[in-house]
């Protein structure tokens, strides 16, 4: 669990708030992400308002939620030098949740209709293999589906983002009233770089 700390650490020098993905619905482990020091937080594979519910009450200390009590002990408030941090809290934190599926697609507006969820961020690589449509993520239908659950989270007033490396599409989903688009990730933006160094310099060598 010392990933989000590291993270933390190295964006600390920018103007930049940092996502932590948690593994799953799993209070436990989101306590200690919490604790460590992460303020906004992504959960993944919700389906229903239900899970998104129980998301909401493993974020939220009592009575709102169930949060176990241990930030005085832990960086979330400062080794408690953040005044009322517990009575706060919900102002520090933020809970954005996944629709990665056909189910979840069909749940849009009731997951995003529920008080504490923030904000909806789909992935389509997921849903496209929920729909029997694995590794094509740009499928007509997949888009459409995708289009279904902005409108239902633009609906409830939040904002609904997704993953989109084709830059077309990521695009197409911006002009579609996407908050915001994740267009690139670290491991493939190394893999895609090194490969064109190779292919520059090593390809060409025994020329």
């Amino acid at each position: 669990m010392q990933l989000p700390v590291t993270f933390r650490e190295a964006v600390a020098a920018h103007p930049v708030s940092p996502l932590v993905r948690a593994p799953g619905l799993l209070p436990v482990m989101i306590k200690q992400i919490l604790d460590l020091g992460a303020q906004n937080i992504l959960m993944p594979m919700i389906d229903t308002a239900e899970q998104a519910e129980a998301a909401v009450r493993a974020v939220r200390y009592p009575p709102r939620g169930d949060r176990g009590i241990g930030s005085a002990l832990a960086r979330s408030a400062r080794w408690n030098r953040v005044g009322d941090y517990l009575a706060d809290a919900d102002e520090h934190v933020s809970l954005f949740v996944q629709i990665e599926s056909v189910t979840g697609v069909r749940n849009a507006a009731g997951i995003a209709a529920v008080d504490g969820v923030d904000g909806v961020f789909v992935g389509p690589s997921d849903l496209a293999a929920s729909m029997g449509l694995i590794g094509r993520q740009a499928h007509p239908d997949v888009v459409a589906a995708v289009g279904r659950v902005f409108e239902a989270v633009r609906t409830a007033g939040k904002p609904v983002g997704i993953n989109a490396f084709d830059p077309a599409l990521a695009s197409a989903y911006l002009e579609d009233g996407a908050s915001f688009v994740l267009v690139g990730a670290d491991v493939s933006l190394l893999a895609r770089g090194s490969e064109a160094l190779a292919e520059r310099f090593v390809a060409g060598a025994g020329k």
